[in-house]
Formats: structure tokens, sequence, C-alpha cells
């Protein structure tokens, strides 16, 4: 992608680094934690890495540290195995990356607890009404949804579009504050919408880079919720209607 087509960079603090990545990719492929297929990993890793700097997202300089030391673990797992490493076999690559996904798991986990246990103190004193479009309460919070959840879930609508060669797209047509207030647009008329109806209009794929942008910080400003009702269910976008006063 031309850097002249789309110059408009994002970085969402919310979403984390690249632990959470691997425990994402481990989730999605239902792997053992203890027992991770490095060059599975590695190769899924590095595709998500090339999908964040396509989309111009703020790839932090710790995504490409993690991208280095999986690349070296997969080197040593395809070593012929010395004589050194037969006398002892405890010796794996892997077990320093278990052991900090592990710790990490925990302190999310831990965070996780501490922040629900806030939520429940502050409806002992004040619980609102709740509001007609602030979404069923039986649906997960973008709290449970990360910016890996969306980004697979724009590798799915993007597989429809396949990139096509020319100069088919006015480049004042890829405005990401144009695409931001159509989307404030539909909510206002819609209750919800679904994540892939987003895309309904977007023909090309820098189009929907485009229109992803705009989700993006629609999120950041807080602007917006993002929603499921179920683990890998459909994706809905909602109006936050809890925006508090600047």
């Amino acid at each position: 992608m031309d850097d002249s087509q789309i110059s408009y960079a994002v970085k969402l603090p919310a979403f984390e680094g690249p632990l959470d990545l691997l425990l994402h990719l481990i989730k999605k492929n239902e792997i053992n934690i203890y027992d991770i297929p490095i060059a599975l990993i590695t190769g899924q890793y590095l595709e998500y890495l090339s999908l964040m700097t396509s989309l111009n997202l703020a790839v932090a300089g710790e995504f490409l540290v993690m991208a280095a030391t999986l690349i070296h673990i997969k080197s040593k797992t395809l070593l012929p195995p010395s004589e050194t490493d037969e006398e002892d076999e405890e010796d794996d690559p892997r077990a320093d990356l278990v052991t900090r996904l592990l710790e990490y798991q925990r302190f999310k986990d831990a965070a996780q607890g501490f922040e629900l246990r806030e939520q429940e103190w502050r409806e002992v004193f004040y619980r609102p009404a709740p509001h007609a479009t602030d979404g069923p309460t039986d649906e997960i919070n973008l709290v449970d949804l990360s910016l890996f959840d969306l980004l697979e879930a724009l590798r799915g609508v993007m597989e429809r579009a396949p990139e096509k060669k020319g100069l088919e797209i006015v480049v004042d047509e890829l405005s990401v504050q144009d695409r931001m207030s159509l989307v404030l647009d539909r909510l206002e008329r819609e209750e919800s919408i679904t994540f892939t109806s987003l895309f309904d209009d977007d023909t090309t794929r820098l189009a929907m880079i485009v229109t992803f942008l705009a989700l993006l910080e629609l999120i950041r400003l807080k602007r917006v919720r993002i929603l499921q009702a179920e683990l890998f269910g459909t994706i809905r976008v909602w109006k936050n209607t809890n925006l508090q006063p600047s």
C-alpha cells in the first residue's frame, strides 16, 4: 500500500501487546500451552504482524522483539539434537516462553477479577436503569474482544475482495473521518449494526482498511462499543451511550 493513500495511524492503548497475541493464537488453535507447536504459532504471529503493519497500526517494538524470539526458538527446535541435548532432554527451548505466558495469564486474570469486584461495589451504591441502546445484558463487552479478534474478523471480510490493480479509487473518498461519520450516522438510525455490514459498500481491500481504521478510532474515542453474544459469535457495534462529559 502506498503511504500517499493512507497516512492515518491508529494507536490503541486498550489493546495489548505480543503476549496477548500469542494467547489469542493459542486459544484460537485450541493448543496446549505446555506443548506449543512453535512453527505454526510463529507463522501465524508473523501473518498478524504483517497485517497490522499493512493497516498502518502503530506496532510497538516489543512485537518485533517477540517475533525475533519466536524465530530463534523455531530455529533451535529444527536443529538436530547434540550429544549435550540428548543428555539433558528437559532443556526445552520453549520453556521460558511458556513460563512468561502463564505468568502473564495469571496477571490478566487477577486484573480482571479486581475490575469485576470494582463494578460490583459500584452497583451496591448506584445502578442506573438499563438504556434501550446499551445492548443486551448477556453480551460480552470489548474487554473480552481484543484487537486480534477484530483483525481475525477483518481477514474474513477481506477474503471476499481480492486486491485489484488499477486506479479505481479516488483518494478523497477514503477519508477515515468520513467513514467515522458514516458509522455514527448509521447508529443514529439503527440500534446496532454487525461488524461485517460495515463493509457492505467496500469493494476493495483498500476501502475495507479505511473503514476498519475508522472503527478502531471510534473505539479509541469511546464513541462505540463492540459486543459479542457468545464466543466466536457475531460481532456487533453499538453506540456508546455512557460517554462521560469532557
